[in-house]
């Protein structure tokens, strides 16, 4: 395992918004359905002079489907329960509302109709259901979706005249509210495997393959992606695991199973020759499998912020780490990151309630890179290792290659702290 070591520096400021990002992997079955949920939301309103806001719980129940694609507009019916705010006195407005939602992390607004409202004083809003749309975010295939509060906005019209009443989680954005499960893409058939992958005429080859339908297969073999003439006969299980057995009589380059994607199985087709035979040997090492720059990054500023007593948020960027996967195996590599508390070890002022998170990025940087990579889900970077990017492990199939990992930031301040020059040491390491 090797480690890079990345500092990141803020100036003393303000504003704490907890970060609640999620994914997960799921496996689809059966028709989609109206899933609803109750979720207690706390809250903190500020409510338009002269009346005071207020801090409680808020019990929000959203009905989503259960199921969904990626890419697919489906709806969503919020039902906000009773707001914490108790007017001081009586009076009727016409309001919307505009609940600011992070559908996979992604933010969206639902708006409500404009609805006549009739508040009494010294009692409860409680808001009426609304109905609305949201987006599955594109490339959210075979994951679940979580869908979060990040704040809500009541414009009451009084008379042509719109008092404003923001209601803000705490933490925020809000744990989950609802989750829709969106749908795997469709796996097509490929051929997975030969038995053996080279020889001269007369070889019997065993290709395998997955994602056929139940029942016989055929396959081919090939030359320059042209058929020889040369093919073999198989069955697929109910699991769609397929076997074909074909015997190679000509020269080949490559071997299918019949109806399978490209591309075809390579097949080395060893031709007799007359002469002098002198065999030529080498051997290949495996090279490391590194996380770099070693030494580390120039620290990443977030610029500078000023204590005022209300929730702030900075953004930023992690630089990019070089991942070289030269072992020349099948194995697949996992980056996590980890980081220290936010310190000041000169005055020892802390700011233990600042989180900091990332929104994973990774990229494939050699063209020639027989794997690509994967990032993680968005989420807060604690001591726990959290799981930035990864490669999969290739089953029969070479991996390795270079990549770029890095990812944007965001930094989520408490309301009060010393004013001062805080520091975190965030690591990534490779495994």
């Amino acid at each position: 395992m090797s480690t890079r070591t990345l500092k990141r520096r803020v100036l003393a400021g303000a504003g704490a918004l907890s970060l609640a990002l999620t994914g997960g992997v799921v496996a689809l079955t059966g028709p989609a359905q109206a899933a609803t949920k109750t979720t207690p939301v706390p809250v903190k309103c500020v409510a338009p002079a002269p009346q005071p806001g207020a801090n409680g719980n808020q019990d929000y129940t959203i009905t989503v489907p259960d199921t969904a694609k990626a890419g697919e507009t489906v709806p969503i019916t919020i039902d906000p329960g009773e707001t914490p705010v108790i007017p001081m006195f009586t009076i009727d407005t016409v309001n919307t509302i505009k609940a600011k939602l992070l559908v996979g992390g992604v933010a969206q607004t639902v708006t409500s109709p404009a609805v006549p409202s009739h508040q009494e004083a010294n009692k409860k809003s409680d808001p009426p259901a609304f109905s609305g749309t949201i987006k599955i975010p594109d490339g959210s295939e075979g994951t679940t979706v979580q869908i979060t509060i990040d704040q809500v906005v009541t414009d009451a019209d009084l008379g042509g005249t719109v008092y404003t009443t923001t209601c803000t989680p705490d933490p925020r954005p809000s744990a989950s509210v609802g989750s829709i499960a969106v749908e795997a893409l469709p796996k097509d058939p490929v051929t997975t495997k030969l038995t053996p992958n080279s020889g001269k005429a007369g070889t019997a080859v065993v290709a395998t393959g997955a994602n056929f339908p139940a029942g016989p297969v055929t396959c081919s073999a090939l030359l320059a992606g042209a058929a020889t003439g040369d093919t073999g006969t198989g069955t697929a299980d109910a699991s769609g695991a397929a076997t074909c057995n074909i015997t190679v009589t000509k020269k080949a380059d490559a071997i299918k199973i019949d109806g399978s994607v490209p591309p075809a199985k390579p097949f080395v087709f060893v031709e007799e020759q007359a002469g002098v035979k002198n065999p030529v040997d080498i051997e290949v090492l495996p090279g490391p499998l590194a996380l770099g720059p070693k030494d580390g990054q120039p620290a990443v500023s977030f610029g500078s912020v000023t204590v005022n007593g209300k929730a702030q948020s900075v953004f930023g960027a992690f630089n990019a780490a070089t991942v070289q996967d030269f072992r020349g195996g099948t194995l697949g590599w996992d980056v996590t990151a980890t980081r220290t508390p936010f310190l000041n070890q000169t005055t020892g002022h802390a700011m233990a309630k600042a989180q900091l998170g990332i929104q994973p990025s990774c990229t494939v940087t050699n063209p020639d890179s027989p794997s690509t990579c994967t990032a993680g889900a968005p989420g807060a970077i604690t001591e726990t290792p959290m799981k930035v990017a990864s490669q999969a492990a290739g089953g029969d199939e070479l991996t390795g290659g270079e990549f770029a990992v890095g990812g944007a930031a965001m930094l989520q301040l408490p309301p009060f702290m010393f004013a001062d020059t805080y520091q975190s040491v965030v690591t990534f390491s490779i495994a």
